[in-house]
């Protein structure tokens, strides 16, 4: 009786890179048909394994899965039977990875937000010391090297204390760095207000990446006309927000974000801590937290049931807004003859 050869059996890969590229070998091998003699650019390098990361030659936008989504399909990829994929030309790749939206940078200054060209104020200064401490976190070396300290969760316990508000400056200020590159994810899946604030349209995100396996987070990313701040949206509602985040895909393009390229940091602005369960679960994947409290509002019971709930971060630093100052007539920014 002949056995079956065994060593012609292929085992399914493990990781989530492995997997779809094996996905992208069956559909190009469906629509493309053998190989031709003429030599041809090789598919994610000579050996047809999926690169280690891509940097798109038009701007700053980083691959977090290097793959085509449209040359994935879902459990195995194209069956027999199953409709010819259309082929994706060069021109319409780079325009899919290259999406490049323009932020109106006066009408953010005329919201007293920080934009690049932002005078040396007293919110200017005061955000550049707390962005100073979360970046000595998040590039550590040695013992003191923080796990994922490249990964920032903004968030606080309630709705109203000025979380996004913080994010958005957290952003605009760390974008100013020389050798930083941020990528700011709205988090917030239920009431999503970065892009809104920034006067962005979008329809995939986050959420979509997670749920949908043949999607790839390069066609959800946004550039934009600030050189070192990339974007990604929420996506859309799903009721199974939680279990999304909870899930191990999320853990592992969470992972790979936070690794695979070392200037970058990542900032999620989150749903308040009381107002839904998607902090908690964020909080599981990241290194730092800047938690906001509100002044003369924010009671001490919230704060210590919304610090618990994230207590799986064990860095996190409070960021006290809407406070009055009044420790003396100078102040940050007075120096350059721009306090207030």
């Amino acid at each position: 009786m002949d056995l079956p050869d065994k060593a012609a059996e292929k085992k399914r890969p493990e990781s989530l890179v492995e997997r779809a590229a094996e996905k992208m070998a069956k559909a190009a091998e469906a629509f493309v048909g053998p190989a031709s003699p003429a030599p041809a650019a090789p598919l994610g390098g000579a050996s047809g394994a999926a690169p280690a990361g891509l940097s798109n030659a038009a701007g700053p936008v980083h691959v977090v899965q290097p793959l085509d989504g449209a040359a994935s399909a879902p459990h195995g990829g194209i069956g027999p039977g199953a409709a010819a994929m259309p082929r994706i030309t060069p021109d319409e790749r780079k325009a899919r990875r290259s999406r490049r939206v323009e932020i109106d940078l006066a009408s953010l200054a005329a919201r007293h937000y920080l934009t690049p060209e932002s005078e040396p104020t007293a919110m200017a200064e005061e955000f550049r010391i707390v962005k100073r401490s979360l970046l000595l976190n998040a590039f550590a070396k040695g013992p003191g090297a923080i796990r994922n300290g490249n990964l920032i969760l903004v968030t606080s316990s309630q709705p109203g204390e000025g979380k996004t508000f913080c994010a958005v400056n957290l952003a605009m200020s760390m974008a100013s760095e020389r050798d930083t590159t941020v990528l700011l994810v709205d988090a917030d899946t239920h009431k999503p207000e970065v892009l809104r604030t920034l006067g962005i349209e979008a329809r995939k995100g986050l959420v979509d990446v997670v749920a949908d396996e043949s999607l790839d987070l390069a066609d959800c990313l946004i550039r934009t006309n600030i050189e070192n701040l990339a974007l990604l949206p929420a996506g859309r509602q799903h009721n199974l927000t939680t279990e999304l985040l909870a899930s191990e895909r999320m853990g592992v393009i969470v992972e790979d974000i936070a690794k695979r390229y070392p200037d970058r940091v990542v900032i999620f602005d989150s749903p308040p801590v009381l107002a839904s369960s998607v902090a908690s679960v964020l909080a599981l994947h990241v290194g730092q937290i800047l938690f906001i409290v509100e002044a003369e509002r924010t009671r001490e019971p919230q704060l210590k049931e919304a610090l618990s709930l994230v207590s799986s971060c064990e860095n996190i630093n409070l960021l006290l807004n809407k406070s009055r100052f009044s420790g003396g007539d100078k102040k940050f920014g007075s120096y350059y003859g721009y306090g207030t």
